[in-house]
């Protein structure tokens, strides 16, 4: 299949801060962007040549930007799947409609590795609270209750302990389609993302590590501390379920590592990840342009990371006190800032992220946490900050 080359545009439907860093990546290649969604001057708009505002279910609207680009692809997996398999009547999308609609409702996409033989905690259909009673008797507390559609960032969840939450579960959720899945009593969170392209090849981040606070991804660590056969057995569980979905682009599988030792996949996310930021800054080819490469039919580029790497996201409660302190993030030489150019921040809200790179993956997530930190304090000049204790006076 021929090539999309450099000069072509490319087709975003989302834009949040994922697009705005895919777009980052493909005018560093030479190509024109367009982003999609019902809102205006977002992220990805900013740095898009071109911003269409309509809502996702303007079918018209999402055809007349499909005509206009060579290929599509998504920064955010909640559009639905009529936009897309709409688009495809005009030009590629890549990965294809069919991979939105399984991985896009989370009963649909535990059926299907289940199906497949992948590695997934126990779980139950729930669409009554009756339903949930039953499910809770099966698989025992506690258990975790999520939504079947439109829940990420701890969105659409509810954690059960005991017996007499069932009804608060069921009302915490809007009393909407679910699955209650048994609590995974794990050592850690890991994720790979990876690149699958259209001849099959394939190359992964990671796997990385990663810990979240109120359901939202707080840091990344990478290389995950973790041993070799666990992270090889992650990158194998990642490619099998890309190849069994038949993904050209990118894919997150996140996983948990439980404590005796298994494996088991928690969620799929198909488009680059929050963990996979550090990519950005850390490796040859970050994971942006290796979803660029990936549905434009380019070979996909090495994935080397240059040192460790830990990555803090920076929520919208930083601003509780005022504007954070970027001149005391910044004075620390081996992180890099990222801000996302959203007008509003609120509590929770992704406005940007910061990465650090170290000699070990221990002093990197310091370092990031560091750069965190000094954000919400009032610093001194950065000429007057000492350096931490692991990095070396500038010369």
């Amino acid at each position: 299949m021929t090539a999309i080359l450099p000069g072509a545009t490319i087709g975003v439907l989302g834009s949040g801060q994922l697009g705005r860093m895919f777009a980052i990546a493909a005018r560093r290649l030479g190509y024109r962007v367009r982003t999609f969604s019902p809102d205006y001057d977002t992220p990805t708009g900013q740095v898009a040549d071109v911003e269409v505002t309509a809502p996702y279910d303007d079918l018209e609207a999402v055809a007349a930007f499909a005509r206009k680009v060579k290929v599509i692809t998504f920064e955010f997996e909640n559009v639905p799947a009529a936009a897309a398999e709409v688009c495809s009547q005009y030009c590629p999308v890549r990965p294809a409609h069919s991979v939105l609609h399984t991985t896009q409702q989370r009963l649909r996409e535990k059926k299907f590795l289940a199906a497949h033989g992948f590695p997934v905690a126990p779980f139950h259909h729930v669409r009554s609270a009756e339903d949930l009673r039953e499910a809770v008797a099966r698989l025992g507390l506690p258990a975790v209750l999520k939504t079947t559609d439109f829940g990420y960032d701890g969105k659409g969840q509810f954690r059960l302990t005991s017996f007499d939450q069932i009804d608060a579960a069921w009302q915490g959720i809007g009393g909407r389609e679910s699955v209650l899945e048994a609590w995974v009593d794990f050592e850690c969170e890991l994720s790979v993302v990876a690149a699958r392209s259209l001849d099959g090849s394939f190359a992964w981040f990671g796997p990385v590590e990663n810990v979240h606070t109120r359901g939202i991804l707080d840091t990344s660590v990478a290389p995950a501390r973790i041993g070799e056969r666990t992270a090889r057995q992650a990158v194998d569980v990642a490619r099998g379920i890309m190849e069994k979905l038949g993904v050209v682009g990118v894919v997150c599988t996140e996983l948990f590592l439980a404590r005796d030792g298994r494996l088991l996949v928690n969620e799929l996310a198909p488009r680059p990840h929050n963990s996979g930021h550090f990519s950005f800054d850390a490796c040859l080819t970050s994971q942006f342009e290796q979803q660029l490469r990936a549905v434009c039919g380019l070979p996909l580029g090495s994935t080397e990371q240059f040192r460790p790497a830990a990555m803090a996201n920076l929520l919208g409660d930083l601003w509780q006190q005022g504007e954070p302190d970027w001149a005391g993030a910044c004075a620390l030489p081996q992180v890099k800032l990222h801000l996302y150019g959203k007008l509003t921040p609120r509590p929770g809200r992704k406005m940007g992220h910061v990465t650090a790179l170290a000699a070990t993956p221990d002093e990197a997530l310091s370092l990031a946490l560091e750069a965190r930190r000094r954000l919400s304090i009032s610093q001194p000049s950065p000429s007057a900050l000492p350096p931490p204790a692991w990095e070396a006076p500038a010369r």
